[in-house]
């Protein structure tokens, strides 16, 4: 009871912070013509309501593409018609065709963050909360609700939701798949993980590990007996979830490849990680190799897009090559999970048309891992909320990123004493230290030497946010901040994807596991 009593409070906290940040602005509050991913969300629901499925996706008189245009898949669509026929109940005039264009009251906003938070309540918080009483680290009765206070009050996630404007769907149901691997229900996971990746594409981002994982648990069982039924019982769940999904787009193939286009729109170029060149927002500020490479080599002018194309699928794809054959040659679940952080970082890091809140796809990953490694986890959670402060200023959020980080920050020392987690061994790069045995003394200073850098990156991070939120740039360089907070973030991901595969690489403590049988 005292354990349920605990997770009850750090529920009501992290819903406290959720709905304190709801009463803040949005993202394109009053700034017309295109607004920004409030109104996008309200302009899906106006056309899903309004107008049959088979015009969802094409450009027509009463469906503008080039105004927020649907580009995500089926399951989007889906709920913003369930969220639509609920609006229309309530007041007609927010999902009216045409007429709602960027409508906003208080009374459409307080539904709106409503369906966030319902969100939030149903699929993302549940999982959260069994996944970390799922861990066999957390045996005492205070560190599942540490564990999940630490998680739930991660500031990116809710500055992006439930300030920002976007629906934590598709990572709860990611969240919810990996809940199902831990506990061997791989085809309900199957199914989960499906369903999030057709919410939104840019769960791809997991798709590798999650294909590795089950496919290495089937090489385990061997191909010759319990694994072949497995990989054709997972091979049928796959297909029939996919089927349900895209049941009402599949009776024409055009109506398939046009939404395939919408999903996939690579001819927008290696930066365009939006839509729209709205004034409110620039996409090419994103903490990743090409727009930091960008300030020194205008990567746009010298290669081609097809090229652009060529170039970061292969980078993307080698980076992420060795913690898969990895994770296919040896499957665990403490594989799996940090495979989740080193391949969607690759992603975020080398892929085409990245966009800021990508960044909310590693870090979920990390918050699954923030009870092994504390201090790493809650490093890089630091990092990739200032990743997203030029997006948070343009939406009037600092107040809230100025609070809810700090308050993070001291959840994380309270909880785990990151600071004295910083040995070798704590950081799980023991094994590694091992086979550098030339070097065993450089490891010794370690600790002091990797809380020293810590220190050092939450100084310029600080710094930098004051200079973001107070100082004006200067007039020949106008982006001079928003570039800085990129370059410095990315960085610090580079740093964060070089660990992460050593961690992986060396990693011992698979033995310790059971075995797959």
């Amino acid at each position: 009871m005292e354990k349920w009593s605990l997770m009850t409070v750090t529920v009501l906290l992290a819903l406290t912070v959720r709905w304190a940040v709801s009463l803040g602005s949005y993202s394109g509050a009053g700034k017309p013509p295109m607004y920004g991913d409030y109104e996008a969300q309200r302009h899906w629901q106006e056309i899903t309501y309004n107008l049959p499925i088979r015009q969802w996706y094409f450009n027509t008189s009463d469906n503008n593409l080039l105004y927020w245009g649907l580009d995500y898949p089926p399951l989007t669509a889906y709920h913003s018609f369930v969220c639509a026929y609920i609006a229309k109940l309530i007041n007609p005039d927010w999902v009216a065709l045409h007429t709602s264009r960027g409508y906003e009251s208080q009374p459409h906003k307080l539904f709106m963050r409503t369906t966030v938070f319902v969100a939030d309540l149903l699929v993302y918080i549940p999982a959260v909360i069994l996944y970390c009483f799922s861990l066999k680290e957390t045996s005492a009765k205070k560190k599942a609700s540490t564990c999940a206070l630490c998680i739930l009050l991660y500031p990116g996630l809710i500055l992006i939701d439930h300030g920002h404007f976007q629906y934590p769907l598709s990572l709860g149901l990611a969240l919810w798949a990996v809940l199902c691997l831990c506990h061997d229900w791989d085809l309900l996971g199957s199914v989960a993980f499906c369903l999030a990746l057709n919410y939104k594409q840019m769960e791809l981002y997991h798709s590798l590990p999650f294909f590795c994982y089950l496919l290495g648990k089937c090489f385990k069982k061997g191909l010759k007996g319990k694994g072949l039924v497995l990989l054709a019982k997972l091979a049928g769940t796959v297909l029939l979830s996919f089927a349900a999904c895209w049941l009402p787009f599949g009776t024409d193939v055009e109506q398939i490849m046009q939404v395939l286009r919408r999903l996939f729109p690579i001819d927008r170029g290696l930066f365009e990680a939006c839509m729209f060149s709205s004034p409110t927002h620039c996409p090419d500020k994103v903490a990743n190799i090409w727009c930091s490479l960008s300030v020194l080599i205008k990567i746009k002018n010298v290669i081609s897009p097809r090229t652009q194309l060529k170039l970061s699928f292969a980078v993307t794809f080698l980076s992420l090559l060795p913690a898969c054959i990895k994770l296919t040659v040896q499957p665990s679940l403490r594989g799996f999970k940090f495979a989740l952080v080193s391949c969607a970082l690759s992603f975020f890091l080398f892929s085409f048309q990245v966009h800021e809140k990508s960044i909310l796809l590693v870090s979920v990953p990390v918050c699954l891992v923030i009870n092994e490694i504390p201090f790493m986890a809650t490093w890089f959670l630091l990092v990739s909320t200032f990743s997203l402060l030029p997006l948070l200023l343009k939406d009037g959020l600092l107040l809230p990123y100025a609070v809810t980080t700090p308050a993070f920050l001291a959840a994380c020392l309270a909880s785990f004493s990151i600071l004295d987690k910083t040995s070798a061994e704590d950081l799980q790069l023991k094994a590694f230290s091992l086979s550098l045995k030339s070097y065993t003394s450089c490891f010794k200073a370690f600790p002091r030497i990797v809380r020293s850098l810590f220190l050092l990156s939450l100084s310029l991070m600080g710094i930098l946010s004051v200079l973001s939120a107070a100082a004006p740039p200067p007039q020949r360089l106008p982006d001079l901040f928003p570039v800085a907070v990129a370059v410095l973030s990315c960085l610090h991901f580079l740093l964060f994807l070089l660990y992460f595969n050593v961690v992986i690489l060396w990693d011992s403590k698979n033995k310790g596991q059971k075995k797959i049988s």
